[in-house]
């Protein structure tokens, strides 16, 4: 149609793995590539992220994604430019008794892959994290060199960075519709009129459905807010402790900024929409918050409550991402369903699916694991070295 606006793809969503998929892209030579949002950059599950940096994974699929993700965010200035905040300031896995050889055998095959983890006794958590109860602890795992970066300056990065490559970016604009023909992909309809593009990323996070449904594709996805409490680190504690992921006591923590820690818990959550949804902290799920922290640091049982979000994440029916390029649709591509976890793979997921786009393959981790058909085919995804909690409800 004349006049039309044309791209060669479409990307759809502004969050992190939107921004990486745009700048990866660009970076493999795709020249004209349209990014668009519908508010602004990482407005939705991406701005309120936990933002943990970790390899820790109860399977290889998702630590091969982290671990090539993390060479990204060690030399983010070097390899994309800007400044994403990361700061390695150490991981730690803590499991109940009863899961220690599963935590055992996914160290085991993190270091497989070159990861640096090992194995700890309980008692070497107090010194890594002075203060903790470890009584309860079964076993743990430590990783020197993960940490936490900031999720709005690393979509910002990315972004910044694809649009010094010619990315065009699109905000306060949204896509009503995915435009096929004889089941290709042929654009997207938006708010500010339709784009012909032959190939759309979809990573449209908690607002998935209603681009899906009138395609006929149905993931079983649910849209879930989720919660962050902040509390201010009290008398006498003065210690930037490292980022934990307490599975004792079903939460993670990590610091913000240089006198408080920022702590979720997998409880709390629940369907809601999207659209129409309190950002703000239930007081009950802080009562959750401080009474799961002051178990595994005591003193933090008198810690005052400084602040607190919820944001939107999009769980899949096993938890896990759907990375793929849809069976039915050619052309269309997605990341969809991550259970708010994926900010943390967002370098890799995004060469992934621009190397998928320009050499019909992705090269740097197989994204079978991920395939969107895995439902229909009765199979999916369960790790068999888990500790007792297969789904995972929080951004982490």
């Amino acid at each position: 149609m004349a006049g039309m606006k044309r791209a060669d793809v479409v990307v759809v969503g502004g969050g992190v793995n939107g921004a990486s998929t745009a700048y990866h892209l660009a970076a493999r030579g795709v020249k004209n590539i349209l990014l668009i949002e519908r508010k602004h950059l990482a407005a939705g599950a991406t701005g309120k992220s936990g933002s943990l940096v970790r390899m820790h994974y109860t399977n290889e699929a998702e630590s091969r994604l982290a671990f090539e993700s993390l060479k990204i965010f060690r030399d983010f200035r070097n390899i994309v430019g800007g400044d994403c905040g990361f700061e390695p300031i150490g991981f730690l896995q803590i499991v109940p008794p009863g899961y220690e050889e599963a935590l055992i055998r996914n160290v085991a095959r993190q270091q497989r892959l070159g990861i640096a983890t090992e194995a700890i006794a309980p008692d070497r958590v107090r010194d890594l994290l002075p203060g903790a109860r470890v009584d309860d602890i079964g076993a743990a795992a430590w990783e020197p060199d993960s940490g936490f970066a900031d999720p709005n300056a690393t979509t910002f990065a990315f972004a910044d960075a694809a649009q010094r490559l010619g990315v065009t970016l699109e905000t306060g604009c949204e896509v009503t519709r995915i435009v096929t023909e004889r089941g290709r992909v042929t654009g997207v309809e938006t708010s500010a009129g339709p784009v012909a593009a032959p190939a759309v990323v979809l990573v449209p996070g908690a607002w998935a459905t209603s681009l899906l449904a009138p395609l006929g594709l149905d993931f079983g996805l649910a849209p879930y807010r989720i919660q962050i409490s902040i509390f201010r680190w009290p008398a006498g504690f003065n210690a930037r402790h490292c980022v934990v992921i307490d599975a004792v006591h079903h939460s993670w923590l990590r610091p913000e900024g240089s006198a408080t820690t920022l702590i979720g818990v997998e409880l709390g959550v629940a369907h809601a929409d999207p659209d129409r949804f309190d950002e703000g902290v239930d007081p009950d799920f802080v009562a959750i918050c401080r009474k799961a922290l002051a178990a595994r640091l005591p003193v933090f049982g008198e810690a005052t409550m400084r602040g607190g979000w919820a944001g939107m994440i999009m769980m899949s029916t096993d938890g896990r991402p759907i990375i793929d390029q849809i069976p039915s649709i050619a052309g269309l591509y997605c990341m969809l369903g991550d259970s708010g976890t994926s900010f943390k793979t967002s370098p890799a997921i995004g060469r992934c699916l621009a190397e998928w786009i320009v050499d019909g393959k992705p090269r740097t981790v197989d994204l079978t694991p991920f395939r969107s058909t895995r439902f229909a085919e009765g199979r999916p995804w369960q790790d068999d070295d888990n500790y007792g909690r297969e789904r995972l409800t929080i951004s982490r």
